[in-house]
């Protein structure tokens, strides 16, 4: 079942968050005060929308406590940022992720319920893509244009198979590197090493191999 997004703010940063989310097969509505960035991702969002985030009764009529997730990605206005949080979670959306200026922004968007607070300065739009999608995905690293090495924290399709029960490289094209498991590494872990309870996989592979692993894998459990 897709996941249903709403991204607020298509700057940079939230531009680059509907692409990956879109690429990934989710839906996704795309909301911007300004009619030119509205205009630009009409052909990408699933629905995009121009609209002023601040205005309590324009959210309400969107639906937007109906989608699993917001992530709003608005620019320098950090007033902005900050009031459309609030009414967000007034409204009684599940989950809000919001972009932070800095760390006085940050902590009041905490205060007043933000469930993750991200730095775009620190988190690439892609990464926070992967994470938000999936539960399961714990760290993402891009290597190259189209390659990354992804932490994954294994779930009940995955405990108590080996490897090669998996066959994760033949399916996917991926790699399983390294196993975390509690305060130890496991590098290079051997076809008959058996995934455990808590486990982290560490994989590396084209995105687009992971994302199919993900999507196949990671979101059905």
């Amino acid at each position: 079942m897709k996941k249903e997004f709403v991204v607020i703010g298509l700057g940079r940063f939230g531009g680059s968050i509907v692409r990956e989310l879109v690429e990934q097969g989710m839906e996704v509505m795309a909301i911007d005060k300004f009619e030119d960035k509205v205009d630009e991702f009409s052909n990408i969002a699933t629905h995009a929308v121009m609209a002023d985030s601040t205005d309590e009764s324009v959210l309400r009529s969107l639906g937007i406590r109906n989608f699993d997730h917001v992530i709003v990605a608005i620019g320098d206005d950090i007033q902005a940022s900050i009031l459309t949080t609030l009414m967000l979670k007034e409204i009684g959306v599940n989950k809000v992720t919001v972009k932070a200026q800095n760390d006085y922004h940050e902590k009041v968007l905490r205060r007043i319920g933000a469930d993750k607070v991200v730095h775009p300065e620190r988190d690439m739009g892609k990464r926070i893509a992967h994470n938000i999608v999936s539960n399961n995905v714990l760290d993402y690293l891009e290597l190259s244009d189209e390659h990354s090495i992804v932490e994954i924290a294994a779930n009940s399709l995955l405990i108590g198979n080996t490897i090669i029960d998996l066959d994760i490289r033949a399916k996917y094209g991926i790699n399983i590197v390294a196993i975390k498991r509690g305060d130890n590494i496991i590098v290079s872990p051997q076809a008959n090493d058996v995934i455990e309870k808590n486990d982290i996989l560490i994989v590396i592979g084209a995105d687009n191999d992971i994302n199919r692993f993900e999507k196949r894998v990671m979101q059905s459990s």
